[in-house]
């Protein structure tokens, strides 16, 4: 990961939780002292308590790691509100339907935020009787693609994965009104409107 556990961090949590530094010590199976070392910074937790650490601190690992508590508020999981993040190493495409802290290839991925199509971007909608044919007027080299096309409705997502030197377009069912995105790997997360014909 691009951080470390801070003894903030651990301290922070530890009081959240109302523990003192002995009965966290004891949990975890290591000295009172350590934990002190920890929480003043003049020591670091080893990489094999990380997960027992944050099983005791009530948290994921990522979360220890960045020192960000994640609280899912979007208790309505409308599939609207979506979010997307794309790994810069890997291509990994990563989807939540609430706020998440997430992590791919030993970096903290950022939620991306999509703006809304130009003329380079955007997606041509046909349709052929209950599916929409979409296509996208981009080049797709190498070094300049689109990267997946998704449709998002307030209940379904779906994703098409799409690949250099293939053709920007994919079929999706007819399932309602919506939004459409598309990732380009030069100018990111871009959406336009999605509306049923009837």
């Amino acid at each position: 990961m691009n951080n470390y556990v801070t003894g903030s961090t651990i301290k922070t949590l530890r009081e959240s939780k109302k523990l003192t530094q002995a009965q966290l010590a004891e949990m975890i199976s290591v000295s009172d002292k350590a934990v002190s070392r920890w929480e003043t910074g003049k020591g670091f937790p080893d990489v094999s308590l990380l997960e027992p650490l944050s099983k005791a601190l009530g948290i994921s690992v990522i979360e220890l790691i960045s020192g960000d508590r994640i609280i899912n508020k979007n208790v309505s999981s409308n599939m609207r509100r979506s979010n997307f993040y794309v790994c810069p190493i890997c291509g990994n495409v990563i989807h939540s339907m609430g706020e998440a802290l997430v992590g791919c290839c030993g970096i903290t991925l950022p939620c991306l935020e999509a703006e809304e199509t130009d003329n380079e971007h955007y997606m041509n909608v046909e349709y052929i009787e209950d599916e929409s044919y979409i296509t996208i007027a981009h080049e797709m080299t190498k070094q300049h693609y689109i990267s997946f096309i998704a449709y998002v409705t307030s209940d379904k997502i779906e994703i098409k994965k799409l690949y250099p030197e293939g053709n920007a377009e994919s079929r999706f069912f007819i399932r309602g009104d919506g939004e459409l995105y598309c990732y380009c790997n030069h100018h990111g997360l871009l959406k336009q409107k999605f509306r049923r014909k009837y």
